[in-house]
């Protein structure tokens, strides 16, 4: 009687040792919140690019552009700067912007730099390969009239367990024919991050 006891003590601490230390993980929705370092995440990449894209197709040189060619712009998304103190996975943020320009229907969207390249080598197996109905010859691309660049910054803050990290978007528009700046847009994010001061 005294073995049996002693065996469902240990068993059951045992198992209260294993649930301690497990680890749960949920399906949650991917538009979701989930701020649990307070570093720049995927809901920080999502949004700022859904306000900063909106703001720059509502400004004024869309309608201009559109009234001297009679076409929307064609638009490409270039290089964004990482200029903080974290490791951002910036691609992350420019297929963001991209989405967002894509589906507006504002603008005409055309393929990057390290896209393209992949396009013009299947161009050329198309010419060695495919009949000369089907073949996509060169010489058809379709240039880009503005491009948007940017960069991200941080200036953190941090005193006694308790963090400010404060976030700068800047993207322009810029025009390729004549390096005129058409749109500058800015966005801030600031983040307070406090430390737990209960121990066990």
């Amino acid at each position: 009687m005294i073995k049996r006891a002693l065996f469902l003590i240990l068993t059951a601490t045992a198992l209260g040792m294993i649930s301690c230390g497990g680890k749960t993980v949920s399906r949650v929705e991917t538009d979701m919140v989930t701020d649990l370092s307070g570093r720049w995440n995927d809901t920080d990449s999502r949004l700022v690019a859904e306000e900063m894209v909106k703001d720059s197709l509502n400004r004024p040189w869309v309608d201009n552009f559109m009234k001297k060619r009679g076409t929307e712009p064609t638009v490409i998304v270039g290089t964004v700067v990482n200029r903080s103190h974290e490791h951002i996975n910036v691609q992350t943020f420019v297929k963001d912007l991209q989405r967002e320009l894509t589906n507006s229907g504002r603008v005409s969207f055309v393929a990057g730099k390290g896209e393209r390249e992949e396009i013009r080598e299947e161009r050329l197996e198309q010419a060695q390969n495919s009949s000369d109905e089907t073949a996509k010859g060169p010489g058809q691309e379709i240039g880009a009239d503005y491009m948007m660049i940017g960069t991200i910054n941080t200036i953190l803050d941090e005193a006694d367990g308790t963090k400010a990290v404060f976030y700068q978007v800047d993207l322009e528009m810029v025009d390729m024919a004549n390096n005129k700046k058409v749109w500058l847009g800015q966005k801030k994010i600031k983040k307070l991050i406090e430390k737990s001061r209960i121990k066990f």
